[in-house]
């Protein structure tokens, strides 16, 4: 019997934020692989290594986690005012699917670096030293992301001091702006807030009725209480991974949030969008001992905030997501905001399973809606690997 030999396709392999993925410029793809459907989503499907029964990712590059389940796809962009096309899917670590219905917040501070490394941007932009402006065309949600790249004799500063909770060693920092976060009206559960209030009653058959905070900035996000739930807010990744009738739980709300937000229009229908939407839990701030023993005081924090994501909670917290909470937490009457102590606020440090994180987000009321101009962080990023990634040639 004849066999196929194996693939060679350029890759780097790359940490962004608490996330890791592999990375594709569109013109080193196969052929077929150059466009959606079927061919793309099977060989980056045998890149990571899905789907796997055992769920550890042996014969691919994933890692087993949803942080490190992704892949991106970067190509020049023909956008006017945009330097790169940036693609993210996020692969499903146990079925044959890969969710490209949102963005990945902590690889979006890796786009750039990337772009650069790869010769995707003009070399009259890149400063020997100094800081290089990436513009970003996120094309899953059809968004505008601008990095600001340090540059230090002409490369990618990738080494520095700047520490980030949830990442073990510390990096040059990249500052990441989202630009207009909000999700348009016509991307599918309306704008920032679908439902048009900033506080809902979410009726969860078998759950009950529960206080949402639903908004589409960043990622299409559910925020909860932490006490409806039975939750601290200071809960770590075994309290809640532990717990298959809580992660069932997690996920039966989600479900029927991404309902009430207008993402499906079938409940069943969430079992093939499981990247979006993000559901997370807040309380005010407490004290708490962080995933690496560091010790959280409440003074150091203005909230608490746990989410979930591809059913099981993260380790830190998603970049998307914290979009969403810089931008709840700006606006008052969220439950995000009431949980940070409410008022008028343009920036909140909140506390997560690995530590703390700094989110800025600026919005206004016009016209009585609130519309948000952008949000900001910083990530950190770092080439782990490149050269090229082999695949089965009839794997795809």
């Amino acid at each position: 019997m004849a066999h196929a030999p194996q693939v060679k396709i350029p890759a780097t392999y790359m940490r962004g934020g608490t996330s890791k993925g592999v990375f594709f410029r569109l013109e080193d793809l196969p052929l077929d692989a150059r466009q959606p459907g079927p061919a793309r989503d099977a060989l980056l499907l045998r890149v990571i290594g899905s789907p796997d029964p055992y769920g550890k990712h042996t014969d691919g590059m994933g890692g087993a986690t949803s942080s490190t389940s992704k892949v991106v796809i970067i190509s020049r962009s023909e956008r006017e005012g945009h330097d790169v096309d940036y693609l993210f899917g996020q692969v499903s670590i146990d079925s044959p699917f890969i969710d490209w219905s949102g963005n990945c917040g902590n690889l979006s501070a890796a786009v750039g670096p990337f772009a650069i490394g790869a010769g995707l941007i003009d070399a009259a932009k890149l400063p020997d030293d100094g800081t290089a402006t990436v513009t970003i065309w996120q094309a899953n949600i059809g968004k505008t992301i601008v990095a600001h790249v340090p540059m230090r004799a002409g490369n990618v500063q990738e080494t520095g001091d700047f520490e980030l909770d949830g990442v073990t060693f510390p990096a040059a920092e990249i500052q990441v702006e989202f630009m207009d976060p909000a999700a348009d009206e016509d991307d599918g559960g309306g704008a920032l807030f679908p439902t048009g209030n900033v506080v809902d009653e979410l009726d969860v058959p078998g759950v009950g009725r529960l206080k949402a905070t639903m908004i589409n900035a960043g990622i299409p996000t559910i925020f909860l209480e932490a006490t409806a739930l039975g939750y601290t807010g200071t809960e770590l990744q075994d309290h809640i991974n532990g717990d298959a009738k809580a992660l069932a739980t997690f996920e039966t709300i989600r479900a029927h949030g991404a309902l009430r937000m207008g993402l499906i229009t079938d409940v069943a229908q969430a079992a093939q969008r499981q990247h979006t939407p993000k559901i997370a839990f807040v309380a005010p701030p407490a004290d708490y001992t962080a995933s690496s023993g560091k010790q959280v005081q409440s003074d150091q924090i203005d909230l608490l905030v746990r989410a979930l994501s591809m059913g099981k909670l993260h380790h830190a917290m998603m970049g998307t997501a914290a979009v969403a909470i810089g931008t709840a937490a700006a606006i008052p009457g969220t439950l995000v905001n009431t949980a940070a102590g409410g008022g008028t606020r343009n920036a909140v440090r909140f506390g997560h399973p690995s530590g703390t994180l700094r989110v800025g987000a600026e919005a206004t009321l016009e016209n009585g809606q609130w519309v948000v101009t952008k949000a900001l962080m910083s990530r950190s990023a770092r080439i782990l690997m490149e050269g090229w990634v082999r695949v089965p040639g009839d794997a795809f």
